[in-house]
């Protein structure tokens, strides 16, 4: 299959840039894991998009990014989202896509104020602000021609003429991406797609932690598929875990939205005592997420406690919390938890990586003709800890942005020549369960490289882990392809990256945290 655009993943990032690419005419070939193209990071993100409010301005913004980062954001990342982020907001989101933001009772814009906020900047639909906006994406991608969706289809790996050509004099050319091999769910192939520009769209890396907030195929395959052909990375120590995921033995760590404590949520112990004012006497339960998560867990170890509590009830009218957060007021329900009536269980989750695919202010990594876009790259926007509502904001900049560069470059490009890169090589017949070494990944990385960490802990973690990549590959060498095994190979190696960045950076800071 050849494309001009080769597109891996579905969401706010990689679904802009299609739209964009295909507006200009541009033949763009999407790819999902997924059967289901809104089944991505932004189709569970709770809590909302950055706008603006009347008294607002860019270099507030920039101000409160850098603040929320510990000062190690990059300020060109800060500076252009901050400046272009609210204009495309309103050109994409609320003009061409009419997504149905809540509004006031005078139909302007509903803003709320979230931690590491100096203003109420932030727009929703209710707690479900992801799910509004993906369902607009993926219906304009559908309806517009140029953009051809593959779901149900798994990246392998990427395809560089140094590493996949059957021209061996390539070893000597600057390394270079020329499409990937994609996996078919349903038949079983691997397939190669040769692209003028591939873009990495896949999404963050939670699902290597044992617990998370983030669905089954955030598991890192776009920063393992980078690194395995040589992409530079950074900032990959920064795991931000949200404060406050859902706790509950039978329960999935369902995110309780940062919105909940922007509206008056108060955050208490097994004793019935507010905490944070201990922790952050200025800020409280406003405090940026490393602040809010690192507290919980010193009140957890102090007391002995398996979890923390949320208070919605004393502090937020019932009508309040039924109209602004349904979803969560139903999901609780269905482990008897009335958020209404009751304090909500919660404790820290794996939820967002601060760092990933370096790339540059057009999503341009080290190698040509690659880009990196949304969770899966570092622009340096987030620097040691992302501020509240910037994830999905940096999706839509960066996704526009790569777009508009591509475009520009695409007429002096041409296709590499699909006969001169090798065919897959099919490598076993037997398809192996890989259930268990996906679960050993997860431990480790949640016992020894979660909230805080130790030296021994990390050091220890790299060495099973890389005990574990050893196993995986040879698994991977010798079994069937399938979506799980693919999953768990790249699962290994993000998971070495991430301990490895650890390791290395032996400051606590932001959201990496080191107990020696």
């Amino acid at each position: 299959m050849e494309t001009d655009v080769l597109i891996i993943g579905s969401g706010i990032a990689g679904a802009t840039a299609a739209l964009e690419l295909g507006r200009r005419g541009v033949e763009v070939t999407m790819v999902t894991r997924a059967s289901d193209p809104k089944e991505t990071n932004t189709n569970y993100a709770q809590g909302g998009i950055i706008y603006k409010s009347e008294d607002d301005y860019p270099e507030l913004l920039a101000s409160d990014i850098e603040k929320a980062g510990s000062y190690l954001s990059n300020p060109e990342a800060a500076r252009i989202l901050s400046i272009e982020g609210p204009k495309l907001v309103k050109r994409i989101l609320i003009d061409r896509l009419k997504v149905p933001f809540d509004r006031e009772e005078d139909e302007e814009l509903s803003l709320a104020r979230e931690g590491g906020h100096d203003r109420p900047r932030i727009i929703h639909w209710a707690d479900a602000t992801g799910r509004a906006i993906q369902t607009s994406l993926s219906e304009a991608v559908a309806n517009e021609p140029k953009i051809k969706m593959l779901t149900s289809h798994t990246a392998v790996d990427l395809l560089t003429p140094q590493h996949n050509s059957t021209d061996k004099l390539s070893v000597y050319d600057p390394l270079s991406v020329v499409g990937a091999y994609v996996f078919n769910q349903q038949t079983g192939e691997v397939d190669k797609i040769l692209a003028k520009k591939t873009i990495l769209a896949t999404g963050g890396l939670g699902q290597i932690y044992e617990y998370s907030t983030n669905p089954k195929g955030a598991r890192g395959d776009g920063i393992a598929m980078a690194s395995r052909v040589g992409a530079r990375m950074a900032n990959l120590e920064y795991i931000q875990f949200h404060p406050t995921a859902f706790y509950h033995p039978d329960a999935p760590r369902f995110l309780v939205t940062e919105a909940v404590r922007g509206d008056g949520g108060r955050l208490v112990n097994g004793n019935d005592e507010f905490f944070m004012d201990k922790y952050d006497p200025d800020r409280k339960e406003l405090a940026p997420r490393d602040v809010v998560a690192r507290a919980i867990y010193s009140e957890m170890q102090r007391l002995g406690e398996t979890n923390m509590y949320l208070d919605l009830k004393n502090f937020i009218p019932k009508a309040r919390i039924l109209h602004h957060f349904p979803n969560i007021y139903e999901f609780c329900l269905q482990y008897k938890v009335d958020i209404t009536k009751d304090l909500v269980p919660i404790v820290p989750a794996a939820h967002y990586s601060c760092g990933g695919i370096w790339v540059d202010q057009y999503g341009r990594t080290t190698i040509d003709n690659l880009y990196a876009i949304g969770e899966v790259s570092c622009t340096g926007l987030h620097g040691a800890n992302r501020l509240a509502s910037t994830s999905l904001l940096e999706g839509l900049v960066w996704g526009e942005r790569s777009a508009r560069d591509i475009n520009k470059k695409l007429a002096k490009i041409s296709l590499y020549d699909s006969d001169k890169i090798l065919d897959w090589q099919y490598l076993g017949k037997e398809g192996i369960d890989v259930s268990q070494e996906l679960k050993a990944v997860r431990e480790i990385m949640w016992n020894k490289v979660g909230l805080v960490r130790t030296t021994a802990g990390l050091e220890e973690a790299l060495r099973e882990l890389k005990h574990l990549e050893a196993d995986i590959n040879n698994i991977y060498q010798t079994s069937a392809v399938s979506d799980e095994l693919l999953g768990v190979r790249n699962s290994v190696q993000t998971a070495i990256l991430v301990a490895s960045a650890a390791w290395e950076n032996r400051e606590s800071i932001g959201c990496h945290f080191r107990d020696f």
